[in-house]
Order: structure tokens, then C-alpha cells, then sequence
């Protein structure tokens, strides 16, 4: 029963904090599909020349791929195994936190929520920190100072 209460007044107080507005920039509900690839990662043509994509959080990879939200590890996963670091070099990542509830349509609490890793690679001065969104579509890309895997 006490977890139950803790459950419910953790929802009525992250709901509460919930904007009516999105802060979110580079949504696109235009955006095309994202494709998967036979080794299950996603298809990334594009890289951005933005230095906020991906490392700010109104304006973060919008990775949502069908109706995938119940498991948005599926997701995440899918985009940063497909990356690798400035010159190819193997990455590995680690999630940090969830921040930066935001509304939207396509959760059944209509909020969402962005997903903060970590990403190294052998070399590295300072890992860097990118935030994914599993809620809303936006052109894919790399962000800035990162690669695609060779396949």
C-alpha cells in the first residue's frame, strides 16, 4: 500500500511540473520514418552542423519509431549503436538520469520524458552527454564531433 501511495504522489508532482508548452525545438511529426538495418540499428544518413543537436536539451535526438515507448531502451539502443566516436573509434554509453518533462501526445500520462547518456570512447579528454527522445519524431542525424559505425 505505501508503495502504491509513493507511486501516486510521484506522478501527481511530476505532473505538476509538467509544462502546457514544449521547450522542444526540433520536433517534426514530417519527419520521415526511421529505418531499421539488418544488424538492428538505425539507418543515419545526415549529420548535423548544429552544435545544440543532441547536446542541449530543446533540441534533442527525436528517435521515436513506432509505437515503441514501453521500451525506449529498444530505441536508444537502435541510435547509439549506430555511432561511433570523431574518428571511428568504438563507443560506450551509459545513462545518466531522465530529465526535462515536456507534454505530448504520444505518452498515456501526456508527458515525456528526455533520457540523458553518457558517451566515451578510447581517447577522450571529457565524455560527452547527448539527450534522447523516444516520444517525438525529428530528422535523424549524427550530432556534431561524432561518427557513424562502419558496418
Amino acid at each position: 500500500m505505501k508503495k502504491i501511495a509513493l507511486f501516486i504522489v510521484l506522478i501527481l508532482s511530476t505532473a505538476s511540473c509538467v509544462s502546457t508548452r514544449s521547450t522542444l525545438k526540433n520536433v517534426d511529426d514530417n519527419a520521415p520514418d526511421l529505418i531499421l538495418k539488418k544488424n538492428n540499428t538505425f539507418a543515419i544518413t545526415l549529420f548535423s552542423t548544429d552544435k545544440k543537436y543532441g547536446y542541449d536539451p530543446d533540441y534533442p535526438v527525436n528517435i521515436f519509431y513506432r509505437n515503441t515507448t514501453e521500451n525506449e531502451a529498444v530505441n536508444e539502443t537502435r541510435f547509439l549503436n549506430a555511432l561511433a566516436g570523431p574518428n571511428g573509434e568504438k563507443l560506450t554509453y551509459t545513462r545518466l538520469e531522465t530529465c526535462c518533462p515536456f507534454p505530448t501526445k504520444r505518452s498515456n500520462m501526456g508527458a515525456g520524458f528526455l533520457n540523458v547518456y553518457e558517451l566515451k570512447w578510447e581517447g577522450q579528454k571529457k565524455p560527452i552527454k547527448l539527450y534522447l527522445n523516444v516520444y517525438e519524431k525529428g530528422i535523424l542525424m549524427v550530432p556534431m564531433g561524432l561518427s557513424l559505425k562502419k558496418d
